[in-house]
Formats: structure tokens, C-alpha cells, sequence
């Protein structure tokens, strides 16, 4: 916890459905970007999209009920959400390849 007593956590999100060339990556960017979050998000081989997000829980929750939904375009089918430790390991959030 920080000193505002705000609670941090990581969150790792696996996204399937129609999710690669419908611009999720960039729109995950951005609204990470928004929320003040660190991490990244990249495709995957299989035709997912890959999240990896830290910072105050209430942010992570929004950013992954948004992931539920996903950019114009998009059609999420299903999302795998696993909570884990806050590590503290990014300060920004970025597309990775």
C-alpha cells in the first residue's frame, strides 16, 4: 500500500476473440494511459492480446471491465484475469512485440 493507502496489485489479462488488427493494442495503450497505469500489451501467436498492468487496484479493475469490451471493432469473446503482486516494475505502459 502506499502512504494515501491506496491498495496496488498486478494484473495479467489474456484477451481472445476478434482482437488483432482492430487497433486493441493502441486503445489498450491509451486507456491505460489514461488510468495512470504501467505495463504493456502485445499480440500473441494464437491471435490473442496480452495485458500486463500495475498500479492502485480501482484503476486495474476499469482497465480490465474496459478489456471486456475492447475498441470499436473489436468482439472479446472471453478474458483471463490472474491478480497477482504488485512488483513496481514499470513506469509507463507500452505496446511490446
Amino acid at each position: 500500500m502506499n502512504q494515501q493507502g491506496t491498495e496496488h496489485a498486478r494484473l495479467a489479462l489474456r484477451v481472445k476473440g476478434r482482437v488483432q488488427g482492430v487497433g486493441f493494442r493502441f486503445a489498450t495503450r491509451d486507456e491505460a494511459g489514461r488510468l495512470a497505469l504501467g505495463g504493456w500489451v502485445r499480440n500473441t501467436a494464437d491471435g490473442d492480446v496480452e495485458v500486463v498492468a500495475e498500479g492502485p487496484t480501482a484503476r486495474l479493475q476499469r482497465l480490465a471491465r474496459w478489456c471486456h469490451v475492447g475498441p470499436p471493432g473489436a468482439l472479446v469473446t472471453h478474458v483471463d484475469e490472474q491478480w497477482l503482486s504488485y512488483a513496481g516494475e514499470f513506469d509507463s505502459f507500452r505496446i511490446r512485440r
